[in-house]
C-alpha cells in the first residue's frame, strides 16, 4: 500500500480538515482578546487529532504527514 492509500478512519480526517481551517482563520484575524475562543479551538483540535486512537502505534512523521496531505485535498477549496 502506497503512502496515498493510509486507510485514515473518517472522523480522524474530518479533524484534520476543521484543525487546517481553525489555523486559517486564526491566521486571517486580527490580534485581540476575541481570538480567545479560535486559540481553544484549535487546542481542542490538536489534541483530537494527536491522541486520536489511530495513533496506537508512535507515529511515524510520514503517517502525520500524510494525514495533512489527505485533509487538505479533501477540502472543499483546496484548489483555491
Amino acid at each position: 500500500m502506497g503512502m496515498g492509500q493510509l486507510p485514515f478512519p473518517h472522523d480522524l480526517l474530518q479533524a484534520q480538515i476543521a484543525w487546517h481551517r481553525a489555523y486559517a482563520a486564526l491566521a486571517d484575524a486580527p490580534a485581540g482578546p476575541h481570538t480567545t475562543a479560535q486559540r481553544r479551538r484549535l487546542l481542542r483540535l490538536s489534541v483530537r487529532v494527536f491522541w486520536h486512537p489511530y495513533w496506537s502505534d508512535p507515529p511515524s512523521p510520514a503517517r502525520r504527514e500524510e494525514l495533512r496531505r489527505q485533509a487538505r485535498a479533501l477540502e472543499p477549496d483546496a484548489g483555491a
